[in-house]
This record gives C-alpha cells, structure tokens and sequence, in this order.
C-alpha cells in the first residue's frame, strides 16, 4: 500500500496511514500499527521488517505496472540501482475531454451539486468516506468534486472494481486481429491433465463466477495473493471443485484470476503483456497502472491503481458499447454481455453479469443499470436509459458500506 501510494499516486506515508491503511481488516489492523516501513526513493521501494531472521518484506515500482510484492524470504537486489526511478505522478493531460483533460469545467446546478454533496457528508452510510466523486452526461463532466488531500490526478487502489476491467480487457483481446480468446471449454489451458473434472470449466463460467471451484471463505479474499508474495498461477489453479461449473453462483476472486490467467496462456505472451497498456493508452487512461505479481500475472481481480476520471472514461466506454472516439474496440455485443445475467445469480441484492453487477427497479434504478464495485466503497454506475455514468471513490473503513443505488437515484433525480 505503502509502495502504489507513494510511488504511483503521489501521496505521503502519513496520508496513506490515515485512509487506505485505516479500518483494514481486523486481523491485519493490530499488527500494521508496529511495524515500520522503509521507503527508499532511489530504488522506488518498500520494506518492511518483521522477523529477526528472515529478509524484510519488500514491494519495488515497475513502470507501466507500479508496485510488484516480492515473495517473501526474497533478499533485496545486490543491484538496486536497476529498478528505476519512478517520475512525478502525472498532472493533467493536454488533450481535451475525454482523451485528456482539458475543457473540464463543471458547474453543476444547485441540486445536482447538492447530491453529489451528500456523498461526502454520511447521508449514503455512517461512516463512509468518499474520496471523489464525478459525474458524466452524454460524455460530458458535470460534476466533479474531491475530499481533502485528494484530486483528479490522485490514484488509489479500485480493489474489485478491477473485475470489470477484467472483463472489458478480455474483450479487447477477443476482438484483435489474431483471433479470439475462447469462450468454450478450456481445452487443456488451465488444468491439461487428462480426466481432470475442471477441464469443463470455461471462461464464461469464470467471468460469471460460476466456476464450482472451492475456495477458503466467502468472498475468496487470496490474502496470500494480495499481501502475501504468492503468484497467481501458484495458488490460484489449485482449488478443487465443489459444484458442477455453470450450476452455482459464488463470489470468488479466484474465478477472476484465473481467467485473466486463462487469456495469457490463450494468447501469447508478448499479446499479454501488451493488452492493458495499450486498452489505457487508447482510451487516455493515463493514471491507471494494472499491477502484477512477481511472475508477470496480472492480477485484475483487485490490484489496479486508477483514479475517478479515468473510471469514469471506462463507465463511459461501456455506454458507448466498446466504441471509442468512434472507432470500434470491443466485439459488438460485448458490452451487453457484460451486463447480462446468465446461469446461477446472487440469492440477494443485485444480479451479476460477466464482471458487471446488474441494477435496476428492484434497487430504486432503471432497468438496464449497471455497475463495477469493489471493496471500500469503489463504484462505476452507469445507467445507459439516462446517459449517466457515475464514479464514487473512496476509502470506506471497517464495517461502514456506501449506498451506492441510493446515491445514484439522488444523482440521477437531480441532473438536468
């Protein structure tokens, strides 16, 4: 955290420590407070010790990806000077809206200000913590806001909101000149022993979070992926099934990972390695870094780096069903499936496409919304019967959670 903060967003240790770092989970929140983080600018990295025998944790900035976590018990480099010197985070982009940032100059009327107002002041969840907030009709800014110590060029982490990112980049290589990433059965990619049951796993279950795998709690938090060095391929392949793939809905980071792993052994390596780069720079997404772990996997279940105007040229792409600048990016009809249901659902609140959860009458929206969401608060809205695309960030700590169809009907009531 320290690490994506400092070195991809620009902020301060003390900044870090007073919202990403506060009402963490509960069993890293007593053991955060004592221990001591060594950031060393010339080499871009982190450390931070913890045993009197093993090599400090260590998390190092990559250009392009930010902040890769070493394994641990991983000396530090006898090289250091070979990891390079991050730059200044990047300010505004010269270009104009959307491609870049110039001509954003919202005035937004009186109530369309006042509820985006009630983002920031608890009125959707006691306790929440909003960081940014900006709103888009017809492509265009209406209103933009932020809290202290945050901005328009400030990142921080989408945690699961990611997933849909996910999925709009496995579209993106769906749609490329050398062929399709499968959409059917996967044929030896992922678990290629002959008789294995997973064999019968396909990208649209994992997209759908309908793989049947096993995972450990609910939710398939892979700590060990996140904060613990571990690779995607390492742990993520290993889980067994627990239901018929295509039969039950359950929510699984797993189901994520293991499909962007799918699109990189379905494409090649230097395809892989490209993509999300290329998907930023087309869409003038310049402060989003999709990060990795120390074997090259891109871990777009949680671990991107993004700020709200470039979530918001993502909500914005999908509502121009995958055309950009009026070029076509995405194979017709992705979008839509993306934000259609199909097979197993949640048993409550609102449904789930492939990496899109589904709003509608039954959350107080119009039919057709739909939205990415991760944890502490990290929303795109959108809602194509109105041509609105709402971002909320934020930094939601412990147990409070952010109203986020609430908000978006108050926003929604309110734009001209």
């Amino acid at each position: 955290m320290y690490c994506s903060g400092i070195f991809s967003a620009g902020r301060t240790s003390a900044q870090i420590d007073r919202d990403e770092l506060a009402g963490i989970y509960a069993e890293y929140e007593a053991i955060v407070p004592t221990l001591t983080a060594t950031v060393d600018r010339k080499t871009a990295s982190v450390t931070v010790a913890y045993d009197p025998v093993m090599p400090p944790r260590r998390a190092a900035w990559q250009p392009g990806t930010g902040c890769v976590t070493e394994r641990i018990g991983l000396a530090a480099p006898a090289a250091p000077a070979t990891f390079r010197r991050p730059p200044a985070p990047v300010k505004a982009d010269p270009r104009p809206w959307p491609q870049g940032d110039r001509g954003i100059a919202p005035r937004p009327a009186p109530p369309l200000a006042a509820a985006v107002g009630r983002a920031f002041d608890g009125s959707h969840g006691a306790g929440a913590k909003t960081t940014g907030v900006i709103v888009l009709r017809d492509g265009a800014v209406m209103a933009e806001r932020y809290a202290a110590g945050w901005g328009p060029f400030v990142s921080n982490r989408t945690w699961s909101a990611g997933k849909s990112l996910a999925g709009t980049l496995i579209g993106w290589a769906a749609g490329s000149a050398n062929g399709p990433v499968p959409l059917r059965p996967n044929t030896g990619y992922l678990w290629p022993r002959a008789g294995d049951p997973r064999g019968a796993i396909t990208l649209d279950h994992l997209l759908r979070m309908a793989s049947g795998l096993h995972s450990d709690t609910a939710g398939n938090r892979t700590d060990a992926i996140y904060f613990g060095g571990t690779a995607v391929d390492e742990q993520a392949l290993g889980w067994p099934l627990a239901a018929r793939p295509g039969t039950r809905f359950r929510y699984a980071n797993n189901d994520t990972l293991l499909a962007v792993y799918m699109m990189r052994l379905a494409i090649g390596e230097d395809r892989y390695r490209a993509i999300p780069t290329d998907f930023l720079a087309t869409l003038g997404m310049t402060h989003t870094q999709p990060g990795t772990d120390w074997r090259g996997n891109y871990i777009l279940s949680s671990q991107v780096w993004s700020t709200a105007r470039d979530l918001a040229r993502l909500g914005q792409f999908w509502l121009q069903d995958g055309v950009w600048q009026g070029k076509r990016l995405l194979p017709a009809g992705w979008i839509r499936y993306m934000s259609s249901p199909s097979g197993p659902q949640p048993a409550s609140g609102p449904g789930y496409g492939a990496t899109l959860w589904l709003f509608g009458p039954k959350q107080g929206l119009p039919e057709g919304s739909y939205a990415a969401q991760g944890n502490r608060g990290q929303y795109i809205m959108v809602i194509p019967s109105a041509q609105l695309v709402i971002v909320r960030r934020g930094e939601d700590p412990g147990s409070a959670r952010f109203d986020i169809a609430k908000f978006a009907a108050d926003v929604l009531a309110a734009a001209p």
